[in-house]
Protein backbone atom coordinates (compact mmCIF):
# COMPACT_ATOMS: atom_id res chain seq x y z
CA UNK A 1 0.00 0.00 0.00
CA UNK A 2 1.47 3.14 -0.66
CA UNK A 3 1.88 5.78 1.17
CA UNK A 4 3.46 8.12 -0.67
CA UNK A 5 5.88 9.66 1.56
CA UNK A 6 7.04 8.62 5.01
CA UNK A 7 4.57 10.00 8.11
CA UNK A 8 4.88 9.74 11.94
CA UNK A 9 1.82 8.19 11.44
CA UNK A 10 0.89 6.38 8.44
CA UNK A 11 -2.54 7.21 6.54
CA UNK A 12 -4.66 3.67 6.95
CA UNK A 13 -5.50 2.46 3.35
CA UNK A 14 -7.09 -0.85 4.57
CA UNK A 15 -10.00 -1.39 2.67
CA UNK A 16 -13.31 -1.90 5.76
CA UNK A 17 -15.92 -0.17 3.96
CA UNK A 18 -19.21 0.97 5.05
CA UNK A 19 -20.19 -1.35 7.76
CA UNK A 20 -23.53 0.98 8.37
CA UNK A 21 -22.60 1.06 12.00
CA UNK A 22 -25.36 3.34 14.23
CA UNK A 23 -23.41 6.93 14.98
CA UNK A 24 -24.28 6.72 19.08
CA UNK A 25 -25.98 10.14 20.02
CA UNK A 26 -24.87 11.22 23.26
CA UNK A 27 -23.41 14.03 26.01
CA UNK A 28 -19.62 13.51 25.29
CA UNK A 29 -20.37 15.05 21.92
CA UNK A 30 -21.64 18.68 21.44
CA UNK A 31 -25.29 19.48 20.04
CA UNK A 32 -24.75 22.03 18.50
CA UNK A 33 -27.47 25.38 18.59
CA UNK A 34 -28.78 24.06 15.51
CA UNK A 35 -28.82 20.21 16.21
CA UNK A 36 -32.38 20.14 17.30
CA UNK A 37 -33.38 21.80 13.94
CA UNK A 38 -31.76 19.58 11.90
CA UNK A 39 -33.47 16.82 13.58
CA UNK A 40 -36.81 18.23 12.92
CA UNK A 41 -35.76 18.45 9.21
CA UNK A 42 -35.29 14.98 8.92
CA UNK A 43 -31.31 14.24 9.14
CA UNK A 44 -30.36 10.45 8.73
CA UNK A 45 -26.33 10.66 8.52
CA UNK A 46 -23.95 12.23 10.47
CA UNK A 47 -20.51 12.64 11.40
CA UNK A 48 -18.22 14.13 14.15
CA UNK A 49 -16.46 17.46 12.95
CA UNK A 50 -14.70 19.53 15.91
CA UNK A 51 -16.33 17.13 18.07
CA UNK A 52 -19.76 18.45 17.34
CA UNK A 53 -22.57 16.22 15.55
CA UNK A 54 -22.76 17.01 11.61
CA UNK A 55 -25.33 16.22 9.69
CA UNK A 56 -24.43 14.40 5.99
CA UNK A 57 -27.76 13.42 4.42
CA UNK A 58 -31.33 14.27 5.12
CA UNK A 59 -32.78 13.38 1.64
CA UNK A 60 -34.58 9.72 1.32
CA UNK A 61 -33.70 7.37 -1.39
CA UNK A 62 -36.79 8.22 -2.70
CA UNK A 63 -35.59 12.05 -3.17
CA UNK A 64 -32.54 10.31 -4.78
CA UNK A 65 -30.05 11.12 -1.68
CA UNK A 66 -26.98 13.15 -1.76
CA UNK A 67 -27.81 13.56 -5.37
CA UNK A 68 -31.42 14.74 -5.10
CA UNK A 69 -30.07 17.77 -2.52
CA UNK A 70 -26.90 18.32 -5.03
CA UNK A 71 -30.03 19.31 -7.33
CA UNK A 72 -31.34 21.77 -4.91
CA UNK A 73 -28.52 23.07 -4.09
CA UNK A 74 -27.47 23.55 -7.78
CA UNK A 75 -30.68 24.81 -9.24
CA UNK A 76 -33.01 26.33 -6.66
CA UNK A 77 -31.50 27.61 -2.39
CA UNK A 78 -30.83 25.32 0.43
CA UNK A 79 -29.55 25.87 3.80
CA UNK A 80 -26.70 23.90 5.96
CA UNK A 81 -26.37 23.91 9.41
CA UNK A 82 -22.50 24.01 9.57
CA UNK A 83 -22.26 25.19 13.47
CA UNK A 84 -19.37 22.70 13.34
CA UNK A 85 -17.54 25.72 12.62
CA UNK A 86 -16.75 26.58 16.06
CA UNK A 87 -15.39 30.40 16.23
CA UNK A 88 -12.29 31.04 18.01
CA UNK A 89 -11.92 34.52 18.90
CA UNK A 90 -8.21 36.27 19.29
CA UNK A 91 -9.47 40.07 20.90
CA UNK A 92 -6.95 42.48 22.27
CA UNK A 93 -4.64 45.44 21.76
CA UNK A 94 -2.09 42.29 20.26
CA UNK A 95 -4.70 40.29 18.37
CA UNK A 96 -3.37 41.70 14.67
CA UNK A 97 0.04 41.12 15.77
CA UNK A 98 -0.98 37.49 17.20
CA UNK A 99 -2.73 36.39 14.14
CA UNK A 100 -0.25 37.50 11.81
CA UNK A 101 1.87 35.12 13.56
CA UNK A 102 -0.13 32.04 12.83
CA UNK A 103 -1.36 32.49 9.33
CA UNK A 104 0.84 32.02 6.38
CA UNK A 105 -0.74 35.08 4.40
CA UNK A 106 0.45 38.73 5.14
CA UNK A 107 -3.68 39.76 7.36
CA UNK A 108 -1.54 43.10 7.70
CA UNK A 109 -1.91 43.89 4.54
CA UNK A 110 -4.91 41.59 3.24
CA UNK A 111 -7.38 41.61 6.39
CA UNK A 112 -9.32 45.32 7.17
CA UNK A 113 -12.20 45.21 9.45
CA UNK A 114 -15.17 43.74 7.85
CA UNK A 115 -13.28 41.14 5.56
CA UNK A 116 -12.67 37.40 5.74
CA UNK A 117 -9.82 35.31 4.15
CA UNK A 118 -9.44 31.96 3.86
CA UNK A 119 -6.47 31.18 5.59
CA UNK A 120 -3.82 28.32 6.32
CA UNK A 121 -1.78 27.96 10.00
CA UNK A 122 1.40 25.34 9.87
CA UNK A 123 3.04 23.98 12.26
CA UNK A 124 7.21 24.27 12.88
CA UNK A 125 8.05 21.29 10.10
CA UNK A 126 5.16 23.36 7.44
CA UNK A 127 2.09 20.52 8.67
CA UNK A 128 -1.14 22.51 7.64
CA UNK A 129 -2.68 22.35 11.40
CA UNK A 130 -5.89 23.98 10.15
CA UNK A 131 -7.86 25.79 7.32
CA UNK A 132 -10.35 28.22 8.41
CA UNK A 133 -11.86 31.08 7.37
CA UNK A 134 -10.72 34.18 9.36
CA UNK A 135 -13.23 37.21 10.15
CA UNK A 136 -11.71 40.54 11.23
CA UNK A 137 -14.87 41.69 13.00
CA UNK A 138 -12.97 45.23 14.52
CA UNK A 139 -9.89 46.61 14.70
CA UNK A 140 -8.99 44.08 17.83
CA UNK A 141 -10.76 41.49 17.11
CA UNK A 142 -10.94 38.33 14.90
CA UNK A 143 -13.02 35.21 14.51
CA UNK A 144 -11.42 31.80 12.90
CA UNK A 145 -14.25 29.79 11.90
CA UNK A 146 -12.39 26.51 11.85
CA UNK A 147 -12.13 23.29 9.89
CA UNK A 148 -11.45 19.95 11.74
CA UNK A 149 -8.85 20.46 14.59
CA UNK A 150 -8.03 21.92 18.04
CA UNK A 151 -7.31 25.21 16.78
CA UNK A 152 -8.38 26.79 20.57
CA UNK A 153 -5.60 24.79 22.66
CA UNK A 154 -3.13 25.48 19.30
CA UNK A 155 -3.10 29.12 19.90
CA UNK A 156 -3.70 29.06 23.67
CA UNK A 157 -0.13 26.71 24.22
CA UNK A 158 1.00 29.51 21.54
CA UNK A 159 0.61 32.42 23.36
CA UNK A 160 1.66 30.79 26.25
CA UNK A 161 5.03 31.43 25.49
CA UNK A 162 4.88 34.51 23.31
CA UNK A 163 2.54 36.43 26.02
CA UNK A 164 0.56 38.73 23.57
CA UNK A 165 -2.13 40.81 25.20
CA UNK A 166 -5.15 39.01 24.12
CA UNK A 167 -7.79 36.88 24.53
CA UNK A 168 -8.52 33.49 22.86
CA UNK A 169 -11.53 32.03 23.44
CA UNK A 170 -14.24 30.06 22.00
CA UNK A 171 -17.36 31.98 21.46
CA UNK A 172 -20.86 31.32 21.12
CA UNK A 173 -21.44 32.19 17.39
CA UNK A 174 -22.51 29.36 15.71
CA UNK A 175 -22.86 29.71 11.60
CA UNK A 176 -25.64 28.66 8.95
CA UNK A 177 -24.43 28.22 5.16
CA UNK A 178 -27.85 29.60 2.78
CA UNK A 179 -26.19 28.09 -0.73
CA UNK A 180 -27.70 27.98 -4.11
CA UNK A 181 -28.68 30.04 -6.71
CA UNK A 182 -31.55 32.04 -5.31
CA UNK A 183 -29.73 32.61 -2.10
CA UNK A 184 -29.17 36.31 -3.20
CA UNK A 185 -33.04 37.30 -3.55
CA UNK A 186 -33.67 34.51 -0.41
CA UNK A 187 -31.29 37.05 1.32
CA UNK A 188 -32.38 40.31 0.03
CA UNK A 189 -35.93 39.37 1.15
CA UNK A 190 -34.40 38.64 4.78
CA UNK A 191 -32.14 41.64 5.24
CA UNK A 192 -32.83 44.00 2.54
CA UNK A 193 -30.57 45.94 -0.44
CA UNK A 194 -27.93 46.12 1.68
CA UNK A 195 -27.05 42.59 1.40
CA UNK A 196 -26.37 42.99 -2.42
CA UNK A 197 -23.59 45.02 -1.68
CA UNK A 198 -21.43 42.53 0.21
CA UNK A 199 -18.33 41.94 -1.76
CA UNK A 200 -16.87 38.11 -2.42
CA UNK A 201 -15.80 37.29 0.94
CA UNK A 202 -17.00 40.59 2.68
CA UNK A 203 -18.48 41.10 5.94
CA UNK A 204 -21.67 42.62 7.10
CA UNK A 205 -22.66 43.32 10.96
CA UNK A 206 -26.54 43.84 11.37
CA UNK A 207 -29.73 42.24 13.16
CA UNK A 208 -32.62 40.59 11.99
CA UNK A 209 -35.60 40.75 14.51
CA UNK A 210 -33.19 41.91 17.34
CA UNK A 211 -30.96 38.99 16.33
CA UNK A 212 -27.38 39.92 15.81
CA UNK A 213 -25.24 38.30 12.72
CA UNK A 214 -22.21 38.58 10.96
CA UNK A 215 -23.11 37.85 7.52
CA UNK A 216 -20.23 36.72 5.04
CA UNK A 217 -20.34 36.00 1.03
CA UNK A 218 -18.85 33.10 1.51
CA UNK A 219 -19.51 29.32 1.23
CA UNK A 220 -18.55 25.21 0.91
CA UNK A 221 -20.48 25.23 -2.42
CA UNK A 222 -18.18 27.03 -5.33
CA UNK A 223 -22.48 28.41 -5.55
CA UNK A 224 -23.36 32.15 -4.86
CA UNK A 225 -23.68 31.75 -0.93
CA UNK A 226 -23.79 33.42 2.24
CA UNK A 227 -22.68 32.11 5.87
CA UNK A 228 -24.54 33.87 8.81
CA UNK A 229 -22.99 33.73 11.94
CA UNK A 230 -25.58 34.34 15.04
CA UNK A 231 -23.98 35.78 18.07
CA UNK A 232 -25.82 34.28 21.48
CA UNK A 233 -26.50 31.36 18.95
CA UNK A 234 -27.48 28.82 22.00
CA UNK A 235 -30.51 31.65 22.76
CA UNK A 236 -31.11 32.62 19.07
CA UNK A 237 -30.99 29.26 17.24
CA UNK A 238 -34.52 28.82 16.78
CA UNK A 239 -35.43 32.53 15.79
CA UNK A 240 -32.63 32.57 12.83
CA UNK A 241 -33.23 29.26 11.54
CA UNK A 242 -36.81 29.65 11.41
CA UNK A 243 -36.74 32.67 9.88
CA UNK A 244 -34.44 31.45 6.89
CA UNK A 245 -37.06 28.28 6.26
CA UNK A 246 -39.78 30.65 5.98
CA UNK A 247 -38.42 33.31 4.11
CA UNK A 248 -36.88 30.09 1.25
CA UNK A 249 -40.68 28.81 1.00
CA UNK A 250 -40.90 30.52 -2.44
CA UNK A 251 -37.43 29.74 -3.54
CA UNK A 252 -37.91 26.08 -3.07
CA UNK A 253 -35.62 26.38 0.13
CA UNK A 254 -34.17 22.62 1.25
CA UNK A 255 -32.10 22.10 4.47
CA UNK A 256 -29.70 19.62 2.77
CA UNK A 257 -26.09 18.35 3.98
CA UNK A 258 -23.03 20.61 3.39
CA UNK A 259 -22.75 19.76 -0.46
CA UNK A 260 -19.19 17.25 -0.94
CA UNK A 261 -20.18 16.71 -4.20
CA UNK A 262 -20.24 19.75 -5.69
CA UNK A 263 -16.92 21.58 -2.77
CA UNK A 264 -15.00 18.69 -5.10
CA UNK A 265 -16.11 19.50 -8.12
CA UNK A 266 -14.83 23.09 -6.97
CA UNK A 267 -11.34 22.07 -5.89
CA UNK A 268 -12.15 23.14 -2.45
CA UNK A 269 -10.42 20.41 0.05
CA UNK A 270 -11.32 18.76 3.40
CA UNK A 271 -9.25 18.71 6.47
CA UNK A 272 -8.60 15.54 7.54
CA UNK A 273 -9.55 14.03 4.49
CA UNK A 274 -7.43 15.80 1.74
CA UNK A 275 -5.23 16.71 4.48
CA UNK A 276 -3.83 16.39 7.90
CA UNK A 277 -0.48 17.94 9.95
CA UNK A 278 1.25 16.00 7.99
CA UNK A 279 0.56 17.58 4.48
CA UNK A 280 2.09 20.84 3.44
CA UNK A 281 1.05 23.67 1.18
CA UNK A 282 3.39 22.41 -1.63
CA UNK A 283 1.53 19.12 -1.62
CA UNK A 284 -1.72 20.58 -2.02
CA UNK A 285 -3.13 22.85 -4.30
CA UNK A 286 -2.57 25.86 -2.12
CA UNK A 287 0.74 26.97 -3.22
CA UNK A 288 -1.22 30.39 -3.49
CA UNK A 289 -1.43 30.41 0.11
CA UNK A 290 2.30 31.05 0.58
CA UNK A 291 3.77 34.72 0.17
CA UNK A 292 7.53 34.26 0.14
CA UNK A 293 7.77 38.24 0.63
CA UNK A 294 5.30 38.39 3.74
CA UNK A 295 7.96 40.42 6.01
CA UNK A 296 6.72 38.72 9.37
CA UNK A 297 8.06 35.98 10.96
CA UNK A 298 4.83 33.31 11.30
CA UNK A 299 5.09 29.25 12.63
CA UNK A 300 6.16 27.37 10.03
CA UNK A 301 7.83 29.86 7.62
CA UNK A 302 11.01 28.26 7.85
CA UNK A 303 10.17 25.21 7.12
CA UNK A 304 7.75 26.46 3.85
CA UNK A 305 10.93 28.02 2.70
CA UNK A 306 12.89 25.51 2.53
CA UNK A 307 9.94 23.00 0.70
CA UNK A 308 9.71 25.32 -1.29
CA UNK A 309 13.48 24.98 -2.50
CA UNK A 310 13.45 21.55 -2.50
CA UNK A 311 10.57 20.78 -3.46
CA UNK A 312 7.91 17.82 -2.80
CA UNK A 313 7.45 14.28 -4.04
CA UNK A 314 3.92 14.15 -3.92
CA UNK A 315 0.89 15.79 -5.06
CA UNK A 316 -2.66 15.85 -4.28
CA UNK A 317 -4.35 15.93 -8.05
CA UNK A 318 -7.51 15.61 -9.83
CA UNK A 319 -9.01 12.33 -10.81
CA UNK A 320 -11.73 11.58 -13.09
CA UNK A 321 -12.90 8.04 -13.14
CA UNK A 322 -14.67 5.40 -14.31
CA UNK A 323 -16.76 2.60 -13.53
CA UNK A 324 -20.37 3.00 -11.44
CA UNK A 325 -21.46 6.09 -9.94
CA UNK A 326 -19.89 7.19 -7.14
CA UNK A 327 -23.35 8.27 -5.21
CA UNK A 328 -21.86 8.27 -1.20
CA UNK A 329 -18.88 9.11 0.52
CA UNK A 330 -15.85 7.18 0.10
CA UNK A 331 -15.04 5.15 3.61
CA UNK A 332 -11.81 4.53 2.55
CA UNK A 333 -8.69 5.88 0.84
CA UNK A 334 -8.88 4.23 -2.42
CA UNK A 335 -5.75 2.68 -4.22
CA UNK A 336 -4.56 4.67 -7.10
CA UNK A 337 -2.30 2.71 -9.35
CA UNK A 338 0.05 3.22 -12.42
CA UNK A 339 -2.00 3.08 -16.24
CA UNK A 340 0.15 0.77 -17.63
CA UNK A 341 1.82 -2.04 -15.15
CA UNK A 342 -1.15 -1.38 -12.22
CA UNK A 343 1.50 -1.15 -9.12
CA UNK A 344 -0.05 0.78 -6.38
CA UNK A 345 1.21 4.24 -6.26
CA UNK A 346 -0.75 6.37 -3.67
CA UNK A 347 -5.11 6.75 -2.59
CA UNK A 348 -8.02 8.67 -3.15
CA UNK A 349 -9.13 10.99 -0.73
CA UNK A 350 -12.66 12.13 -1.32
CA UNK A 351 -14.78 11.11 -4.66
CA UNK A 352 -18.20 11.04 -6.33
CA UNK A 353 -20.27 11.20 -9.31
CA UNK A 354 -20.51 14.89 -10.66
CA UNK A 355 -23.49 15.55 -12.38
CA UNK A 356 -21.73 18.81 -14.19
CA UNK A 357 -19.00 16.54 -15.91
CA UNK A 358 -21.33 13.42 -16.09
CA UNK A 359 -18.52 11.42 -14.90
CA UNK A 360 -16.62 10.18 -11.15
CA UNK A 361 -14.25 12.59 -9.87
CA UNK A 362 -12.12 12.75 -7.35
CA UNK A 363 -8.83 14.11 -5.20
CA UNK A 364 -6.00 11.98 -4.71
CA UNK A 365 -2.80 11.89 -3.23
CA UNK A 366 -0.05 10.35 -5.85
CA UNK A 367 3.48 11.18 -6.54
CA UNK A 368 4.77 14.15 -8.59
CA UNK A 369 5.51 11.85 -11.64
CA UNK A 370 2.25 11.15 -11.86
CA UNK A 371 0.41 14.79 -11.93
CA UNK A 372 0.40 16.02 -15.01
CA UNK A 373 -2.93 16.10 -17.09
CA UNK A 374 -3.87 13.66 -19.00
CA UNK A 375 -1.94 10.63 -17.14
CA UNK A 376 -3.32 7.76 -16.83
CA UNK A 377 -3.90 5.66 -13.62
CA UNK A 378 -6.27 3.12 -12.24
CA UNK A 379 -8.61 3.26 -9.43
CA UNK A 380 -9.48 0.19 -6.95
CA UNK A 381 -13.24 1.03 -6.65
CA UNK A 382 -15.50 -0.88 -3.89
CA UNK A 383 -17.28 -3.92 -5.15
CA UNK A 384 -15.22 -4.22 -8.75
CA UNK A 385 -13.35 -7.13 -9.70
CA UNK A 386 -10.83 -4.68 -11.43
CA UNK A 387 -9.19 -1.47 -10.99
CA UNK A 388 -11.06 0.75 -12.82
CA UNK A 389 -9.74 3.47 -15.88
CA UNK A 390 -8.44 7.07 -14.33
CA UNK A 391 -6.89 10.57 -15.65
CA UNK A 392 -5.64 13.31 -13.68
CA UNK A 393 -7.37 16.01 -14.06
CA UNK A 394 -6.93 19.88 -13.64
CA UNK A 395 -8.24 21.23 -10.27
CA UNK A 396 -11.08 22.51 -9.92
CA UNK A 397 -12.98 20.33 -12.00
CA UNK A 398 -15.58 23.27 -12.66
CA UNK A 399 -15.08 27.01 -12.89
CA UNK A 400 -12.20 27.57 -12.02
CA UNK A 401 -11.98 31.07 -12.20
CA UNK A 402 -14.98 31.01 -9.24
CA UNK A 403 -17.10 32.88 -11.12
CA UNK A 404 -20.65 31.49 -9.91
CA UNK A 405 -19.90 32.12 -6.17
CA UNK A 406 -18.59 35.94 -6.89
CA UNK A 407 -21.81 36.07 -8.84
CA UNK A 408 -21.11 35.68 -12.25
CA UNK A 409 -21.36 32.64 -15.04
CA UNK A 410 -19.25 29.74 -15.18
CA UNK A 411 -16.90 30.06 -18.08
CA UNK A 412 -14.90 27.33 -19.82
CA UNK A 413 -14.45 24.67 -17.45
CA UNK A 414 -10.79 23.22 -16.55
CA UNK A 415 -8.84 21.18 -18.97
CA UNK A 416 -10.12 17.33 -20.04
Amino acid sequence: MAQTKERKVPVNLRQSGDSDVKMLIGTRVRKSPFWHKSVEHGVRAVTVYNKVYHPRLYFSPEADSLMGEYEYLTRHVTLWNVACERQIMVKGPDALNFVNRVVTRDMKKKLPVNRARYVILCDNDGGVVNDPVLLRVAEDEFWFSISDSDLLLWLKGLNTGWGFDVEIAEIDVSPVQVQGPKAQPLMHDLFGAQVDEIPYYGLWQTTLDGLEVVISRTGFSGEVGYEVYLRNATRDADGLWDAIVEAGQPYNLRVIAPGHIRRIEAGILSYGQDMDIETNLFELPLEWQFDPDKPDWYVGRDALHRIREQGVGRKLTGVVMGGPRVTWYNADFWTVRDGGDGHDIGYVTSAFYSPKLETNIGLAMVPIDYTKVGTQLAVDLPGEAEAVSAVVHAVPFYDPKKEIPRGGKPGAQAAE
